[in-house]
């Protein structure tokens, strides 16, 4: 599938940018079904993005948000992809907008995959809005190398749903959407920042297997062609 490079000066103008083109999918959206849907990455990368988009005038309350992955956290710890958006994103009018978080309050990572599969039900797919990041590994979402479920979540004919991932260096079990829940994004966004992520973005668009570097699944395989938004 085709990628498209959309390359900005700084990380501020990305921001910006990239916010203004996901409140225009999200507006189209609700006008076209009466809600729209959005699912945002974790990182420190899109915290400007987050609050550039809590800015826009949108009708907030039609709009669902959720995580493509979270950590087996609650969402007070500072890992918490939930207290980024929670900070970041669900602020002034955006805080009326209906989020629904992947942690779920169970025994196990696996329990709260299941209970978060069942909450996020509630998004007709696919989703208006899809925004993905990548590590120097090569990972998105919570699709790491050598990871315990990656065939699993990678496969296309997996349901959509949550599954758990545990990998080296990855710290806690994560919850993940699958790539299958993902792929076909009315709007679907790579963002990333840094000539160390353009380098790896490179390696990634070459030969190779997507279980080395997960993020080539989406590359090769997305139904929708992705938008890649880089800034140095």
């Amino acid at each position: 599938m085709a990628a498209t490079l959309h390359t900005f000066a700084s990380g501020a103008e990305l921001a910006d940018k990239l916010a203004t083109a996901v409140a225009e999918k999200l507006a189209a959206g609700i006008a076209a079904r009466g809600a729209a849907s959005l699912a945002v990455s974790g990182g420190s990368t899109p915290k400007a993005f987050f609050q550039a988009l809590s800015r826009k005038a949108l009708d907030w309350p039609k709009v669902t948000i959720t995580l493509v992955d979270e950590r087996f956290v609650p969402a007070d710890n500072p890992r918490s992809n939930h207290l980024l958006v929670a900070e970041n994103l669900l602020q002034s009018e955006a805080g009326q907008a209906v989020f629904l978080p992947l942690y779920q309050p169970a025994a196990t990572a696996e329990e709260a995959a299941q209970l978060a599969t069942t909450e996020t039900t509630a998004i007709t797919p696919p989703f208006d809005v899809a925004i993905l990041g990548m590590g120097n590994d090569g990972h998105t979402a919570s699709f790491f190398p050598g990871g315990s479920n990656l065939a699993l979540a990678l496969d296309a004919a997996t349901p959509r749903g949550i599954v758990t991932m545990e990998a080296d260096g990855a710290g806690e079990p994560r919850l993940t959407f699958t790539f299958s829940s993902l792929q076909d994004a009315r709007f679907l966004v790579l963002h990333i920042e840094g000539e160390a992520k353009k380098t790896v973005l490179a390696k990634a668009e070459g030969d190779g297997a997507e279980q080395e570097m997960p993020i080539r699944a989406v590359l090769r395989r997305a139904a929708t062609p992705v938008d890649i938004y880089w800034a140095p």
